[in-house]
């Protein structure tokens, strides 16, 4: 599958791209599967050999047998492989015994992706509704206690490279879904709900933040860039945004 598919660039990538390979495997399996048994259904019970037709269906123990193989396959891509790599790339906890996850929020609204940063004290400052405008997308509360340094910046994801990064997604208008193809990061940003997806990148380089939920009529420019750099370049963007 990694040749149909944007070159990796984080940690998780593979186990995703496993996944999908044993998922297309099982698809191909039944397809050729059920593609044999179709076309000797049709030659085997033709009107000629078989006048009268019998709706009971396919019996006995292969067919039994089959479908179980079916079900038990679906169970261990489900429980065994998917299950446990979503619920591990949706925890933001998971990301803490890495060496301390680089921790931003990412607000999304039609159509732009507002990155939020914390200052040098690491926490947020305070943000309110009745903040937002065109020059404050998040509502952020510069008076308040930490939000002095705070950095917001439009549609520009910075990450250092190597570095668990934990993001913190919510939506201030519709459901939006935040896709990163070369991360294998995919998570909906719903009104009202604080969703959190970690990951760490691993190759230095520009990629595509794409919004993959239908958000209005100009859902086919909300875009992002996702900048992975070395710390001190990060440091740096950092810096000067400030």
């Amino acid at each position: 599958m990694n040749r149909f598919l944007p070159a990796a660039a984080s940690a998780h990538a593979a186990e995703i791209d496993l996944v999908l390979t044993l998922v297309h495997v099982l698809m191909g399996v039944l397809f050729v599967g059920w593609s044999i048994y179709f076309a000797w259904v049709l030659v085997w019970f033709r009107s000629r050999r078989q006048p009268h037709a019998n709706h009971g269906g396919a019996g006995g123990r292969a067919a039994l047998a089959t479908e179980i193989g079916v079900v038990v396959a679906e169970v261990v891509l489900l429980v065994g492989f998917a299950l446990p790599i979503w619920f591990n790339r949706t925890s933001v906890q998971s990301a803490t015994p890495a060496g301390g996850a680089t921790v931003v929020r990412v607000v999304a609204e039609q159509f732009a992706w507002n990155i939020h940063y914390p200052g040098n004290d690491g926490e947020f400052g305070a943000t309110s509704p009745a903040l937002v405008s065109g020059t404050n997308p998040v509502g952020l509360d510069r008076g308040s206690t930490h939000g002095q340094d705070d950095v917001v910046v439009v549609n520009q994801l910075h990450l250092p490279v190597g570095r668990p990064v934990a993001i913190q997604l919510s939506s201030k208008d519709v459901i939006h879904s935040f896709g990163v193809p070369a991360m294998r990061v995919k998570q909906d940003a719903i009104p009202g709900v604080l969703a959190s997806v970690w990951f760490t990148p691993t190759v230095t380089g520009q990629y595509e933040i794409a919004c993959s939920q239908l958000c209005g009529l100009a859902h086919f420019r909300m875009r992002g860039i996702v900048t992975v750099e070395p710390l001190d370049a990060f440091d740096a963007f950092l810096t000067s945004e400030r």
